[in-house]
C-alpha cells in the first residue's frame, strides 16, 4: 500500500501492524482506492513463508538473519522511555538472539511458561476465522519470513520482526495475554458486520494503543507501533513543544471502548488518532465489560467522520 508522499520519513511500516493486515479481510471504513492504486505499481516478488526441517528448525540466510540484526538494533535506540515496563520486561525474558532470527519454540518456551501461550507458524496473510482460532487457543500468528533490505520501512505484510519484537513480549503479561485470548473467542463467534467493529478493537489497542494518562510517563505497548522504529518516536510527540510541524502531531485520546469502536482508521496512513488506557490492568476491565453489546451500539450509531484525507478512487 502507498505512503501518503508528504509524510515521508514518519510514516514508516506500519501497513504489516494490523489484524486486518493479518488478515485476507480489511476493516470495511477503509478508503479502498490504497488498494485500487497498488494495483497499478510494479509487483514486487511476493514473500513465502519458511517451513521447518524435521527436527522443527526453520534456517534462514545470511541476508535474512542480517535483517533482524539491522532491525533489531534500530528499534533498540529508539524504545527507551518510549516503551512500556511491561514490554520491556517481557523483551528480558525472551532475551532475543541480537545476530539471527530466533526460532519459535524458543519463544515458545518462555510464553508458555509465563501465560500458557505459544506461536503458530503461519503464511503472511490468513483468514479472520483461523486468526480468531488461533488466538482463542492461546496461540499467536507469527509469519516464518523477514522483510527485505528494500522494505526495511515498509512491507505490506506482517513479518516475523513484527509478531515476534512488536507483539511476543507483553504476551508475558496477563492482561495482554488474556485480552487476546477473550477477542479470538469473540472474534469465532460475531457475524462479519461484528468483525470490522472488532477490528477497531484490536487497532487502537494491541497494535497502536499507548498506557498512562499522565502525558509525561505515557508509554506505548501497540506492536503496531514498537516494531516501527519511526512510529515509536512519533506517536508519544502529541504534546509536544519541540515538535516543529503540528499537522503530523497525533491527537491522544482517553480510552472509550464505544468510541474506539466507531473510529475509523487506515492501514497506509500514519496514526492521526491514539487511544489511551490507564494502566495495562485496563485491559482486563476491557475484557469484564460486553464488549458485543457495545460493538451492536456502535453498529446502530455509526462512525465517526474519518480524521484524515479521504483520498478518491
Amino acid at each position: 500500500m502507498e505512503r501518503l508522499p508528504h509524510t515521508n520519513s514518519v510514516n514508516k511500516a506500519i501497513g504489516a501492524n494490523s489484524v486486518a493486515c493479518k488478515t485476507l479481510g480489511t476493516d470495511a471504513s477503509h478508503d479502498d482506492s490504497a488498494y485500487k492504486k497498488q494495483d497499478s505499481m510494479p509487483k514486487k516478488q511476493p514473500y513465502v513463508s519458511h517451513q521447518p526441517d524435521s527436527h522443527g528448525h526453520i534456517h534462514y540466510s545470511d541476508d535474512e538473519n542480517g535483517m533482524w540484526q539491522a532491525l533489531l538494533e534500530r528499534q533498540a535506540e529508539q524504545i527507551p522511555n518510549r516503551a512500556c515496563p511491561a514490554y520491556l520486561d517481557g523483551l528480558k525474558k525472551l532475551n532475543l538472539p541480537a545476530t539471527r532470527i530466533p526460532q519459535l519454540h524458543d519463544i515458545d518456551a518462555v510464553l508458555q511458561a509465563t501465560t500458557g501461550w505459544q506461536t503458530a507458524a503461519v503464511p503472511a496473510l490468513i483468514s479472520f476465522g483461523k486468526f480468531f482460532k488461533l488466538l482463542a487457543n492461546k496461540s499467536f500468528p507469527v509469519a516464518t519470513f523477514i522483510r527485505r533490505f528494500d522494505d526495511m520501512d515498509y512491507i505490506e505484510e506482517p513479518d516475523i520482526f513484527h509478531e515476534i519484537v512488536g507483539h511476543c513480549p507483553l504476551l508475558t503479561h496477563p492482561a495482554f495475554a488474556t485480552f487476546n485470548e477473550t477477542y479470538g473467542k469473540l472474534g469465532l463467534n460475531a457475524t462479519k458486520e461484528e468483525r470490522w467493529f472488532l477490528a477497531r478493537l484490536y487497532w487502537f489497542t494491541i497494535e497502536f494503543g499507548l498506557v498512562g494518562q499522565n502525558q509525561s510517563s505515557r508509554r506505548i505497548y501497540g506492536g503496531g507501533i514498537l516494531s516501527s522504529p519511526s512510529e515509536t518516536v512519533y506517536a508519544l510527540n502529541a504534546g509536544s513543544e519541540k515538535q516543529a510541524e503540528p499537522q503530523h502531531k497525533p491527537e491522544h485520546r482517553a480510552f472509550d471502548l464505544l468510541d474506539v469502536l466507531r473510529t475509523p482508521y487506515r492501514i497506509d496512513h500514519i496514526q492521526p488518532i491514539y487511544y489511551v488506557i490507564d494502566d495495562l490492568d485496563t485491559l482486563f476491565d476491557i475484557v469484564n465489560s460486553d464488549i458485543m453489546g457495545m460493538v451492536k451500539q456502535a453498529m446502530s450509531l455509526g462512525l465517526f467522520e474519518p480524521s484524515y484525507a479521504v483520498k478518491n478512487a
